[in-house]
């Protein structure tokens, strides 16, 4: 351990340089604007897996944008770790929220990194935690150390869903056979604090649209005597939900995984302020299910909530009308062994039931995934923890998520391989959001962590 360490001391300034310098480069996949720029984010990808010690390195061409493919097979008999990353990053909008550009990185010290994070788009998600598994590489072969086996599968459509993923998958399961798949895309409790993503939430995206008239109408001469979209749109939607927050669709808790009392006393052990995490998002109170506290809400019970709402006359001043149409996006969040389909299937029915008379509802799927939970007796899960013991000082904590990464249920299918979640992100982190930073602590502690995953997952395979 103390090797790894001296090596990420000595090479510090050139990993953090390296980092910045791929930062700069605006790969934005849900903006064709940025397509070259995306296209050259692979080939810095590749660049560097090939410096780092890859054996072979390659661009693959998908239906959108390409994956990078990345190996060093040192005895086929070995274990094979597979990497999974995304080169990919949100848009930055709205550009006029950051307090610097944020496609040029620059470190600043702030009270949870006083040791300094770099503020750019893409710096924790996921350009920085995928980074880390670079350099690692690079410490190992350098090293010496390495192993077993290793393969990297970095994609360019992460944000926006993925879409080439599975086709690339479900073409290449020879290529990308292995024995664990290890992903850095998530966050962990604290600095002080490690834990590990167990579970990860299902998600079924869908828009609705309510028709009334076929026009817009006066609302003096209509009002009252003709539905108003509008209204009935808000009136359906405020029925999804109970007095007890509970959803009511009809068979949407049938298959809903109901933790035990001691299993919830496990996730309790995770340090959480309420007061806190109210005074970060100024309120007076939280909100949710009755019967959950809010870690519980957030994690291992489904919802459903409203992601944008329109109709009517938006712009200045005022124009009296009926809107002939109102739109909404609703997302649910779900658990496992809820299916995404069949949840979508049983929305479209209940909300086209419950419109009223003098109005007509379309209800239009986007787009979902399946949850997913990793078994904390595998040897994957004890490797992660016995390699965040020794670099934190503290056993990790199993975490489950509220957040969807519906490639990981689409690994588990088409590969047979579990995944292995160690993210070093913090919440504060502000990825999505204007301001986003991943800590220097933290990439840092990414680099000196994961050459102990492989060692640990080596020797427990044994």
């Amino acid at each position: 351990m103390e090797d790894i360490k001296a090596y990420v001391q000595q090479h510090k300034d050139r990993f953090i340089n390296e980092l910045i310098e791929l930062l700069k480069i605006p790969s934005v996949s849900a903006d064709t604007a940025y397509s070259q720029d995306v296209i050259d984010t692979a080939d810095a990808v590749k660049e560097s897996l090939s410096k780092a010690g890859c054996d072979f390195v390659e661009i693959c061409d998908t239906p959108g944008y390409p994956i990078v493919y990345g190996e060093k097979i040192i005895d086929p008999n070995l274990p094979t770790v597979l990497v999974y990353g995304h080169y990919d990053v949100q848009p930055p909008d709205p550009m006029e929220l950051w307090t610097s550009p944020p496609f040029e990185p620059v470190i600043k010290k702030t009270e949870i990194h006083p040791e300094g994070a770099i503020f750019a788009r893409g710096a924790c998600d996921d350009k920085g935690q995928m980074y880390m598994h670079v350099k690692a590489l690079e410490y190992m072969v350098q090293s010496n150390t390495l192993p077993c086996n290793v393969k990297f599968m970095i994609e360019g459509e992460e944000e926006v869903g993925s879409k080439s993923l599975g086709w690339f998958v479900e073409r290449n399961h020879e290529k990308l056979k292995n024995d664990v798949i290890l992903i850095s895309d998530t966050g962990m409790i604290s600095n002080q604090q490690p834990s590990i993503t167990t579970g990860l939430r299902g998600l079924s995206y869908v828009e609705v649209e309510v028709t009334g008239p076929n026009r817009d109408l006066h609302s003096g001469l209509y009002g009252g005597a003709v539905a108003n979209p509008i209204n009935v749109l808000a009136k359906m939607i405020a029925s999804l939900h109970d007095e007890n927050n509970h959803i009511t669709i009809p068979g949407f808790y049938d298959k809903v995984e109901e933790l035990s009392l001691e299993e919830r006393a496990e996730m309790a052990k995770a340090p959480f302020s309420l007061e806190k995490y109210k005074k970060a998002l100024d309120l007076n109170d939280v909100y949710g299910e009755k019967g959950y506290v809010t870690n519980e809400r957030n994690s291992i019970r489904p919802t459903l909530d409203v992601n944008g709402i329109w109709g009517g006359y938006q712009g200045e001043g005022a124009k009296t009308v009926i809107a002939s149409k109102a739109f909404a996006k609703i997302s649910m969040r779900l658990v496992p062994n809820q299916d995404w389909e069949e949840i979508t299937e049983l929305f479209v029915k209940h909300f086209t039931s419950i419109a009223p008379a003098g109005v007509t509802v379309k209800v239009t799927p986007h787009h979902g995934g399946q949850g997913y939970v990793t078994p904390i007796d595998s040897i994957g899960y004890q490797a992660a923890n016995m390699a965040y013991t020794e670099t934190f000082g503290v056993p990790a904590i199993p975490v489950r998520s509220g957040g969807s990464i519906p490639i990981v249920a689409l690994f588990e299918k088409e590969l047979k391989s579990k995944t292995i979640l160690m993210g070093f992100g913090l919440d504060s982190d502000a990825i999505h959001s204007p301001n986003e930073h991943f800590g220097i602590f933290n990439y840092l502690k990414g680099i000196e962590t994961i050459p102990l995953f492989y060692k640990y997952f080596v020797e427990l395979s044994k």
